[in-house]
């Protein structure tokens, strides 16, 4: 009954879907839950360091209830998007409303979403990297797969990784940054690998380009299902989506740097290039994500494998409340810059 634990993890979209149905104040209750109750449940549950036995994590491999928690968020990432998308635009919403709705819908597009889509994208089967890629969709980042998989796991915790955050970089400037140069990234890694493949750019082995015609598609059906109203909210709550994929981004690896050996390389990736999070809540409700630094050590682990190790930079908080904290940039600062090794800093 205990691997039941990750169901929480329904507890986002559900939020969504009471928040559609009652409307009013309602419409907040996914940001109110996500980041005003998780936060407080977090420090009041007590940090889980406990690490599995060889044994259970060969039972869990085993167990594919593990695998269909995750898949169970496609068909409610998607009814969730197409019910907000026929209420707003059938239904006579107040403005805060609205707006309520737009931050409910994009938080859910980027946990049960752009989150899943992550796991799914280390996966080795083409099912499960399909179902990932769905997950993008509607968060308009489906980039993500190619750059996180191809380069952000390559570049971790350097300089040249857009999605690694400078010391003393605010989480509002590092949007603007990782956002437009993860894209970029996207289209260089994409060029590449067809240039290694002696491929042409118009190659339907050209995956951005394909996720270039999937996401406008989609903006173009909505359209004309939807009109303009529907339109701004599909767009708008896939810009949420993918903020709060990259306010992730920023807390995990802010401020951590590999050395350069002599040789003029980076030093491999280790326990230490990721901060990591014990709080229980926030470990569930995210998939393990928050055991970011075994995930970035062996990717290939499955999110319920995963483990906590000593030489970890520890975060004081859990994820949802280190995003809340990291919305204060001098507070933020204040917590965080003196847990970073002093080495990283002068890196």
């Amino acid at each position: 009954m205990k691997d039941l634990k990750y169901l929480t993890a329904f507890s986002i979209p559900l939020m969504a879907f009471i928040g559609l149905y009652f409307k009013g104040w309602f419409s907040f209750l996914t940001p109110f839950y996500g980041f005003v109750l998780i936060p407080i449940l977090e420090m009041i549950f007590p940090v889980d360091t406990y690490n599995i036995s060889e044994e259970e994590s060969e039972s869990r491999l085993k167990n594919k209830l593990f695998d269909w928690l995750l898949y169970f968020n496609l068909p409610i990432v998607y009814v969730l998007v197409v019910v907000s998308l026929i209420t707003v635009t059938t239904t006579t919403l107040e403005t805060y409303e609205f707006v309520g709705l737009v931050l409910s819908v994009g938080i859910v597009l980027g946990v049960n979403g752009i989150n899943v889509a992550h796991e799914l994208g280390h996966r080795q089967t083409t099912n499960e990297r399909f179902i990932g890629k769905a997950l993008l969709l509607p968060a308009l980042y489906m980039h993500f797969y190619i750059e996180h998989n191809f380069g952000h796991h390559l570049h971790a915790a350097t300089k040249e990784d857009p999605a690694t955050a400078r010391y003393n970089q605010t989480v509002y400037g590092f949007w603007l940054t990782s956002v437009f140069r993860q894209y970029g990234s996207a289209w260089k890694i994409q060029n590449r690998l067809l240039k290694n493949n002696n491929q042409p750019f118009l190659s339907i082995k050209n995956d951005m380009l394909w996720y270039t015609i999937l996401q406008l598609t989609y903006l173009i059906i909505v359209f004309a299902a939807f009109g303009v109203t529907g339109l701004i909210f599909a767009f708008f709550a896939g810009v949420i989506g993918f903020i709060l994929l990259e306010t992730v981004n920023y807390i995990e690896h802010y401020g951590l740097l590999r050395s350069k050996m002599p040789s003029g390389r980076y030093e491999r990736v280790r326990e230490i290039h990721s901060w990591n999070s014990n709080h229980l809540i926030g470990r569930i409700v995210l998939y393990e994500l928050t055991r970011h630094s075994d995930h970035h050590y062996k990717s290939s682990k499955k999110y319920q494998i995963l483990d906590c190790h000593d030489e970890s930079p520890q975060m004081p908080y859990g994820y949802p409340t280190s995003m809340v904290l990291a919305m204060v940039p001098l507070l933020w600062f204040a917590v965080m810059n003196k847990r970073i090794p002093r080495e990283m800093v002068s890196a």
